[in-house]
């Protein structure tokens, strides 16, 4: 199965544009990738170039929030098998949307969520509780 994955408040807590806090989303990833299950990063984020004054003057500044995103993954031992879209839909589609048969999202309609103060002042994922539905699911 095809899984795109946000991920700020989906994979870490929402700290955009730094990296979010672990909110248990490793173990269930990569037991996914140990499934044969394929994840497709399917972000907001973005590199880009932008324009910025420095001490009056201006300069070209990269943010390159997306890059630490994937990085994430890295560290983290999870492999992506793609970033903003599914490599193979180019074939069949033009569509910018990343093609998946699920999606993973803190912003998607009954996605289950946390709130704890102490560590966000977003809700986040609750990563238990997805796990138990991919379980029920015969998904992981």
């Amino acid at each position: 199965m095809d899984i795109c994955i946000d991920f700020d408040g989906t994979c870490v807590t929402h700290d955009y544009p730094e990296i979010g806090k672990d909110i248990g989303a490793v173990p269930v990833l990569k037991a996914l990738v140990e499934k044969g299950h394929r994840l497709i990063l399917f972000t907001m984020r973005s590199d880009r170039k932008k324009k910025k004054k420095v001490n009056g003057e201006e300069v070209i500044v990269e943010e390159n929030v997306l890059t630490e995103a994937v990085q994430w993954f890295e560290d983290n031992g999870i492999a992506l098998y793609g970033i903003q879209k599914n490599p193979t839909q180019r074939f069949w589609t033009s569509s910018p949307k990343a093609y998946g048969q699920m999606y993973i999202d803190d912003a998607g309609l009954g996605c289950p969520l946390l709130y704890n103060e102490d560590i966000s002042d977003r809700p986040y994922v609750d990563w238990n509780r997805v796990q138990r539905m991919l379980k029920e699911r015969g998904i992981l």
